[in-house]
């Protein structure tokens, strides 16, 4: 009967131990998990490595994007009328604008009736004789009256001594020029003039007559550059 009753005593104290041991083993489990999803490892923590690559690509791609963005904004489209045929009323040859590009263009929109416009291309005649030959500088008289012709405009200049480039203006050019740069471009007693750099980008300059050394202050920069 003792023996049982210590049998009984030790199984009851083994019950106690297992019990007492898995309700340990629960809380440590718990608070491993717990501790493990306050504190992740550093493996939990860094992104994949597919990942990564796909947000360097994606970045590299919107600094090309970027880029190819900004080269655009640097490409200048030209004007329209750069590219319509003129004719040197002087030798019969057709030219555009753009085959002068590189050079420096003086502009003036003229009419043979036009006595402002006559002393003006006085003054653009001195600038030719400070300015000696030069092949990167080109001046064009354009006769934007539509009522005027080749041959008129021919007569004009031969008895002016003025033997630059000179072309009637096409109904098309001269609305382009007005709609560009003002509509008094199409008012020859203003003496409208425009400079055009060797880059093609056009400098309108103030309406007046201009003396030869204004003239010439205006385009110096302009002859300077790229030399």
């Amino acid at each position: 009967m003792k023996t049982q009753n210590k049998l009984f005593m030790i199984l009851l104290a083994l019950t106690f131990v297992l019990s007492a041991c898995g309700g340990a083993s629960t809380d440590v489990m718990e608070k491993s998990e717990d501790t493990m999803m306050e504190n992740p490892t550093e493996d939990a923590m860094a992104p994949h490595e597919d990942t990564v690559m796909e947000d360097a690509m994606k970045e590299s791609s919107g600094e090309m994007m970027m880029e190819d963005s900004e080269s655009g904004d640097t490409m200048m489209e030209l004007p329209a009328w750069f590219s319509v045929s003129l004719t040197n009323v002087q030798t019969g040859e057709a030219f555009t604008i753009n085959d002068l590009k590189g050079k420096v263009v003086l502009v003036e929109t003229m009419a043979v009736w036009c006595s402002n416009c006559k002393k003006q291309q006085g003054q653009v005649k001195a600038l030719h004789e400070l300015l000696g030959e030069r092949d990167d500088f080109v001046s064009l008289g354009l006769d934007i009256d539509p009522n005027e012709d080749g041959a008129s405009l021919k007569s004009y200049i031969d008895a002016n001594g003025f033997d630059w480039y000179y072309a009637v203006s096409p109904a098309d050019v001269s609305r382009e020029i007005s709609s560009l740069y003002g509509a008094q471009f199409l008012n020859p007693p203003s003496t409208p003039m425009l400079i055009i750099d060797r880059k093609g980008v056009t400098h309108p300059l103030p309406f007046g007559i201009k003396s030869a050394d204004e003239l010439m202050q205006a385009l110096q920069p302009f002859l300077d550059e790229g030399l």
